[in-house]
């Protein structure tokens, strides 16, 4: 079964707390172990400058009895015959048994070591310093020690230790507490906020906490996301209205020709019948491939490419029969990345708009905009009052004026270009001019 934490907050702080029990217990360690040598080698060298001093007494004769303490009780001092018999010592070590049982061979004359006897609570550790006053076999031994802190010997250092590493430890703990718990506030605020957007209410987004940091740019993701999908919804439910809205009346017309033509095909000219339902037929299908096109622009899926956008207006015109003339002004080399047949359908509405309504001529126009590539359709016919300009590109608009004139379109050709534009980062608008209408498009260059 795992145990592991569910809550980030949890497990870094439990990361956190094992890293500070780590380096915090190696630094215990290592400072139990400064700690010991320092005390330790500090005895020693006191024992080391005794020993020496009563070792050379006893060899030219001088040493009294007892033997002068000059460290006021704290430094052992003994002389011990080989058959282990004290023969002199300080007044503080008389009349107990040496301090030692180590015998320094001729060899090695002076030894340093730690020895302890007895057991917790009455145990007792001792640094001792052994010299061998001469080399004779009956040679007596100098033995000086100091009793080692309490502290080091009950434990009482490393228990103390141990808690200090525990204590720190645990605000260590406390503190990334705190720090991860205000670090993920914001994630918080964002999953609560998240959880109560429902589908019928995409429009909310959640707060963008300041700065560039990773939340930050989490939250900033999100509403993109959001954004997105709000998009995508729209776009589902503007294709369920306009086709619900714009597919009824041809079905309907469609319908009720064909049961007038089953219920009375004596009155009916069959032929007539059949191409009108065929007209209508056509018209839907044409409304339906708009609006697909329309639900699909923008949702991904598609790769761009590098397009040289003066030779894909040549490329269009050179394959497309217009009524008017047409003038063209396209500069060589104007660059734009973009999805090619939605760039292609794009024109081919703009044309097909223009020589809907001109009069005589249409022109066509490619060059740079500074930084952007600009694709101009102008045409020389009645014109868009400045009021309409921008319901033009509404979805199935009918203006009352002379460019409402039915050539044979849907209402979608406009709205389709607009999309286009957007999704490749454009813009499409009709700019002012005297007479006639002018139809910008301005994408990003390459």
């Amino acid at each position: 079964m795992r145990m592991r934490p569910r809550s980030i907050r949890a497990r870094d702080t439990i990361v956190a707390a094992v890293l500070a029990v780590l380096v915090l217990g190696l630094c215990a360690s290592g400072i139990d172990m400064a700690i010991r040598t320092r005390v330790t080698d500090d005895l020693l060298r006191s024992a080391q400058i005794d020993a020496r001093r009563v070792s050379g007494g006893v060899r030219d004769g001088t040493l009294r009895t007892p033997i002068p303490d000059g460290g006021h009780g704290r430094i052992l001092i003994q002389v011990v015959a080989p058959d282990g018999r004290v023969v002199n010592a300080t007044p503080a070590a008389a009349g107990r048994a040496p301090v030692s049982r180590l015998h320094p061979s001729s060899g090695m004359r002076v030894r340093d070591l730690v020895e302890c006897r007895g057991r917790w609570p009455r145990r007792e550790c001792r640094a001792v310093e052994a010299i061998r006053v001469d080399t004779a076999p009956d040679s007596l031994v100098v033995y000086a020690s100091g009793e080692l802190p309490s502290y080091l010997v009950t434990g009482l250092l490393e228990g103390t230790l141990a808690a200090a590493v525990l204590l720190l430890a645990a605000v260590v703990a406390w503190i990334t507490w705190l720090i991860v718990g205000r670090t993920l506030r914001p994630v918080g605020e964002i999953r609560a906020q998240l959880a109560e957007i429902s589908a019928t209410d995409l429009s909310r987004r959640v707060s963008e906490p300041p700065g560039e940091d990773e939340i930050a740019q989490l939250a900033r993701t999100a509403n993109a996301t959001l954004e997105r999908l709000e998009s995508a919804v729209r776009r589902q439910r503007q294709f369920a209205s306009d086709a619900s809205h714009e597919l009824r009346t041809p079905i309907a017309g469609l319908r009720a020709n064909l049961e007038d033509a089953s219920m009375h095909p004596e009155d009916n000219d069959l032929p007539a019948v059949v191409r009108q339902a065929l007209r209508d037929t056509d018209r839907l299908e044409a409304i339906v491939t708009d609006l697909l096109l329309l639900a699909r622009i923008g949702t991904g899926g598609a790769v761009q490419e590098r397009i040289d956008l003066s030779a894909l207006a040549a490329a269009e015109l050179a394959g497309r029969a217009l009524h008017a003339a047409v003038e063209t002004r396209l500069d060589p080399d104007v660059p734009v990345r973009g999805v090619r047949m939605q760039l292609v359908r794009l024109l081919g509405n703009l044309l097909d708009n223009a020589d809907r309504y001109a009069d005589t001529s249409i022109t066509v126009e490619v060059a740079r905009d500074h930084d952007h590539a600009l694709l101009a359709v102008t045409d020389d016919g009645p014109g868009i009052p400045a009021a309409d300009r921008e319901r033009v590109f509404e979805r199935f608009t009918r203006l009352d004026t002379a460019r409402s004139r039915d050539a044979g379109g849907v209402g979608l050709g406009l709205a389709i270009a607009r999309e286009i534009a957007r999704s490749h980062d454009g813009t499409l608008r009709i700019e002012d001019r005297p007479s006639g209408v002018r139809f910008a498009l301005r994408l990003p260059l390459a």
